[in-house]
């Protein structure tokens, strides 16, 4: 099993983001209103942005430690990154969108991989087919692809469905829920939706103005009708 532990303090403009907590295999929502801090919580797993001080571990590997002067770049942290706004090249075929990662491997071996990753996010035959002639729902499937690829030990989404109509948004996380039951790699969903949260993590982180209220297994932290969860849980979306 794959752990996460996130623990780290740094100073910004508006506030200081102070963030604790552990994820094990399954999916992990960090959930919480505008502002909390979750996408920069997400940037700095990434390693997109240096904390002033602690730590961050990925299984066995320390991905930064401030005591030790220790900060991995992205490219060597095996982690994908899908944003709400997907990223995709529009010069790039699907396929060539896919295998972008994949540039030290053989042609033959990236070939077999984009043609797997396709029928594993359903859009086999796709491969030739240009990012514009695609849906909403289908770029995100595709940016999915894209961050499996190099196989990852952990994935993080950023608002992965925000941009996306209701019934597509349902669908989608259908195939998110499968996709990880199918691949086995660990995710973290920074959402503010209640219906990702309900439907999709095993885990919940909740933030708020930089720091972390509350967090621990989904299912504990709705039942309990005292924490902070269940209190904001009573609105069918956070602004």
């Amino acid at each position: 099993m794959v752990s996460l532990l996130v623990d780290f303090r740094t100073r910004l403009e508006a506030f200081e983001l102070d963030v604790r907590f552990e994820t094990g295999s399954g999916i992990t929502a960090l959930f919480g209103p505008s502002g909390a801090g979750k996408s920069l919580t997400l940037r700095h797993v990434a390693g997109l942005e240096r904390a002033d001080e602690g730590r961050i571990v990925l299984g066995e590997r320390v991905l930064s430690d401030s005591g030790a002067d220790l900060h991995l770049p992205p490219s060597r942290r095996r982690i994908g990154l899908v944003f709400q706004e997907y990223a995709l090249f529009p010069h790039l075929s699907v396929g060539s969108n896919i295998a972008y990662g994949l540039h030290r491997r053989r042609r033959r071996d990236r070939r077999r991989r984009v043609e797997e990753l396709l029928t594993t996010i359903g859009l086999t035959g796709y491969g030739d087919r240009s990012p514009g002639s695609l849906s909403g729902g289908e770029r995100q499937r595709v940016a999915l692809a894209r961050a499996l690829a190099p196989e990852p030990e952990l994935l993080l989404l950023d608002e992965p469905f925000a941009a996306l109509d209701f019934r597509v948004r349902r669908e989608l996380r259908s195939s998110l829920r499968a996709l990880h039951l199918r691949t086995g790699v660990p995710l973290v969903l920074v959402t503010h939706s209640v219906a990702d949260v309900r439907e999709l993590s095993d885990s919940l982180v909740l933030m708020d103005r930089g720091r972390v209220v509350a967090s621990g297994a989904t299912s504990d932290l709705l039942d309990d009708r005292e924490s902070p969860a269940a209190y904001l849980f009573q609105s069918e979306e956070l602004g």
